[in-house]
């Protein structure tokens, strides 16, 4: 198998150009009104399918209204009221020890640091950049998930393993202006095209993509 390959700031800048052009619509997949509620849904969204999560979020929101709520919640109430997803027990533990900071450190006001907000139980780096995107329109950086390890590594984005290198690598390659979304375009384009067995021969970037551990489709 070849050696793979690393795109040049050239290369890059016109893969991520062209790839934000073919998702302009994509944009963060779990539904949420607030803050509080962008932070319970992050939590649940652990090694669970986007669908299951909104699915159970409505009745959720309607229950848990502030971070006083959940902080307060009995653990089996919570556990029960999010039992379809995977690991309800642990995620309930985690939300209810997360809101209980915010209530105690911030007044019930979800932060809006990296800091901050990483200092809180449960919530890393990823979380807090979804955070801070979503729910605050700050790029301090790119959310690094499943996704994003997989289909970087494929585009030539980065070669890098750990989440943390991978969001440094991406962002001294992108443009600061595409942050915000950047991390949902490559799951758009995972899911649509960059699969187990990516379709390259429909790829709007094949002619740029170096095509890292790929085998393709006939």
């Amino acid at each position: 198998m070849p050696v793979a390959r690393l795109l040049d700031h050239k290369e890059a800048a016109e893969l991520v150009e062209k790839l934000s052009n073919s998702y302009k619509n994509v944009h963060y997949y779990l539904s949420f009104s607030t803050p509080v509620d962008l932070v319970a849904a992050a939590i649940i969204s652990a090694q669970t399918r986007d669908e299951t999560v909104n699915k159970l979020t409505p009745a959720l929101f309607a229950k848990y209204k502030t971070a006083k709520d959940y902080a307060d919640a009995k653990l089996d109430d919570l556990a029960k009221d999010i039992g379809s997803v995977t690991f309800a027990g642990n995620k309930a533990k985690n939300m209810i020890s997360t809101f209980r900071a915010i209530s105690e450190k911030y007044g019930g006001k979800v932060p809006n640091s990296m800091e901050q907000l990483t200092e809180l139980p449960g919530i890393g780096r990823k979380t807090a950049n979804t955070i801070l995107i979503n729910a605050y329109g700050i790029a301090e950086g790119i959310p690094v998930d499943t996704w994003v390890i997989k289909v970087s590594y494929r585009l030539g984005l980065s070669l890098n393993k750990n989440p943390e290198k991978i969001e440094l690598d991406l962002m001294k390659l992108i443009d600061k202006r595409y942050w915000h979304n950047f991390a949902y375009v490559l799951k758009a384009h995972g899911k649509a095209i960059c699969q187990a067995v990516p379709y390259c021969s429909k790829c709007p970037v094949s002619g740029i993509c170096p095509k890292n551990g790929v085998t393709t489709r006939n």
